[in-house]
């Protein structure tokens, strides 16, 4: 790490590192550390982002927590630990459109719109930026890292909008655990606009540590942390299952981040199975979005094409996440009929009344002795603890 530090030539230079939120598995207070040791008396400014795209700002007991250093407003010391701020448009550069004929080469046709890239302006007063977070399998870009801490990470709401919805429309079952995907080009040509200097630290790791670091430019670099996290963040299963219980840590605080329970087992669930997504600790389904979601409830994609001109107005991305947790489906127009391919079950703290307002089962927390769960996989019952960033599919596909 040092060496590679070393070839950016950061002398008094004025240095942002952006980082994900607590939403991510990473040895950040240990990245923390390095950096300020390595870079925090040569660098004329050293300061972190922290790439929430959509999600809430994080307080300073988050930042202490997230970095492992004491913050007060704000700060460590000179240190500044920044949240991104996508809603403010004030808060925001726009740097330029991409155009709507290559949205459509991109998209294959899914998409044919100029999509406006904008980006936190904070990021302009800076010499270099770093990115620095783990690569994982992702519902939206097929693998998270790299310029995705750009985009969305400190992106603003239009373009964070069309990429998300973009995977939606390929669907979050085809497109996570891919590493060259429609979303992925977008992202990486949105991120080509930025003029700052820029280079990458790609991590996989999971519970057991870290088991590679990637340097170099963004998108080599990830794409290196991406191939390597394909090993090992994906199981390979025999068969499918009838029924999956994904555990999910306590880090997911809202159904929006502990969605990633369904994504990462929908490949292994048999037409008609039921994942359910466990997570007693959790009470909010989004803390960002959540009345919008009570107004649109969780349905497929087939729901809401064929409805467009009801939903279109709505923020894609909200849209998008609704999809990827309803999962594969179809809807019959003539007969309001929607049949998803599985259903999703939520076994947290949400009401079992908001749960059917918003299109989602309900079970109580309390009903499930995790022990008589185990043990059970020639059943068809799989149990997933510590669900959400290993990817399961079967065995001959992906």
């Amino acid at each position: 790490m040092s060496d590679s530090l070393e070839d950016l030539q950061l002398d008094g230079k004025r240095v942002l590192i952006v980082i994900p939120d607590h939403t991510r598995t990473m040895p950040l207070p240990m990245m923390f550390t390095l950096f300020e040791e390595l870079l925090g008396q040569r660098a004329r400014y050293l300061d972190y982002m922290v790439a929430l795209g959509t999600h809430p700002p994080l307080d300073d007991d988050q930042l202490s927590r997230l970095v492992g250093g004491q913050v007060i407003s704000g700060r460590i010391g000179k240190t500044r630990l920044i949240n991104h701020e996508w809603q403010k448009s004030e808060a925001l550069t726009p740097l330029g459109v991409i155009p709507a004929d290559e949205i459509r080469e991109i998209s294959a046709g899914l998409l044919e719109q100029p999509v406006p890239v904008a980006v936190n302006k904070q990021i302009f007063g800076y010499d270099q930026i770093i990115l620095c977070g783990p690569v994982f399998p992702h519902e939206v870009a097929g693998f998270s890292g790299g310029n995705k801490y750009f985009i969305p990470g400190i992106a603003g709401q239009e373009v964070i909008d069309i990429t998300h919805w973009l995977g939606a429309l390929i669907t979050s079952y085809e497109v996570i655990g891919k590493i060259d995907t429609p979303v992925r080009k977008v992202i990486d040509r949105a991120a080509g606009l930025i003029k700052v200097p820029s280079a990458c630290f790609g991590l996989v790791v999971d519970y057991k540590g870290v088991a590679g670091i990637y340097f170099g430019e963004a998108v080599p670099a990830w794409k290196e942390a991406a191939q390597l996290s394909a090993l090992r963040h994906v199981i390979y299963k025999p068969r499918a299952y009838t029924k999956v219980l994904s555990i999910m840590p306590e880090m997911y605080d809202d159904l929006w981040t502990a969605a990633k329970g369904m994504y990462k087992l929908e490949p292994v669930i048999s037409d008609g199975g039921e994942v359910l997504i466990y997570a007693p600790h959790i009470h909010e389904v989004s803390y960002t979005h959540g009345k919008l979601l009570d107004e649109v409830g969780y349905h497929c994609r087939d729901y809401f094409l064929a409805q467009w001109a009801q939903f279109r107005d709505y923020p894609w991305g909200v849209l998008a996440h609704s999809t990827h947790v309803k999962g594969q489906g179809k809807y019959d127009p003539e007969t309001r009929l929607e049949t998803p391919r599985i259903r999703v079950t939520l076994a947290t703290g949400i009401p079992e009344e908001r749960c059917q307002r918003i299109n989602l089962g309900y079970m109580d927390p309390a009903r499930i002795d995790l022990h008589e769960w185990e043990g059970h996989e020639d059943e068809g019952i799989l149990v997933v603890p510590q669900a959400g960033e290993t990817l399961y599919r079967l065995l001959g596909e992906g």
